[in-house]
């Protein structure tokens, strides 16, 4: 499960065992607390984070974990800076988080591994350190048109 942050392109990814309701709610949790150090590391003050901190917006498709009623309800209360809209079905190319994952897979294809652990240990150091080097300037096809993803 990764994000892209639009303004500088940094790149997080997390590795989940299962891909459901509960985990993605919990990836929320971690995000928001990360971004919420970031606020404070930048002299803010933590109380003041769910008012004045930023608003994570979060460009989602329309897998059924990321749209159960409930979790919405709880994610909405539970954690206010989160803004969730989703994309059109079946428009992937909307999503520059896509071309992320296109990314890393070109770079990880034909690749061998001992272990899972070592797999997830290149795909956290290429994205969450951002050692991946992407074309940002590529051009992505949906349904005919061009998309320009910079």
């Amino acid at each position: 499960m990764g994000g892209l942050r639009y303004s500088d392109k940094k790149r997080i990814c997390f590795v989940i065992k299962k891909g459901n309701s509960e985990t993605f709610y919990e990836q929320l949790k971690q995000l928001t607390n990360q971004v919420c150090q970031e606020w404070e590391s930048q002299g803010n003050d933590s109380k003041e984070f769910q008012e004045k901190g930023p608003k994570i917006v979060i460009i989602l498709d329309n897998a059924s974990c990321h749209k159960k009623p409930e979790f919405l309800d709880k994610i909405e209360s539970e954690l206010p800076n989160i803004k969730l809209e989703f994309l059109p079905a079946y428009s992937p190319d909307y999503n520059l988080i896509e071309l992320v994952w296109h990314s890393a897979k070109e770079y990880i294809a034909h690749r061998e591994f001992e272990t899972k652990e070592e797999l997830e240990k290149l795909v956290k150091r290429l994205l969450n350190e951002g050692k991946l080097i992407i074309n940002w300037s590529r051009k992505l096809k949906n349904q005919g048109n061009a998309v320009n993803v910079i």
